[in-house]
């Protein structure tokens, strides 16, 4: 986790899925992910297409398929973060 968005956030996830996922592959693999700059991110792509992982992605406008992990991941960030911000008055 952290506090702001980094490349290597999606990408060492990744490459710790593909470590399991090549020991137990049966079938095609894909990933589905929103359109996040890190998904369309070359490093991304070409890590994908080194492992033979099919590349899903959700429309644009579309999230439904998206509303569930977005309505967790807000509910996680408030619950990190809650009380720790300090703001600063330009007064």
């Amino acid at each position: 986790m952290s506090k702001r968005p980094t490349l290597d956030i999606a990408i060492e996830p990744l490459k710790e899925a593909i470590s399991v996922i090549k020991k137990n592959a049966k079938y095609r693999t894909t990933i589905h992910s929103d359109q996040g700059w890190h998904y369309q991110h070359n490093s991304w792509v070409k890590t994908l297409k080194k492992h033979g992982i099919f590349q899903s992605m959700s429309r644009k406008e579309n999230c439904i398929d998206n509303s569930p992990m977005e309505n967790f991941f807000g509910l996680l960030k408030q619950e990190m973060y809650y009380g720790e911000e300090k703001y600063l008055s330009l007064l």
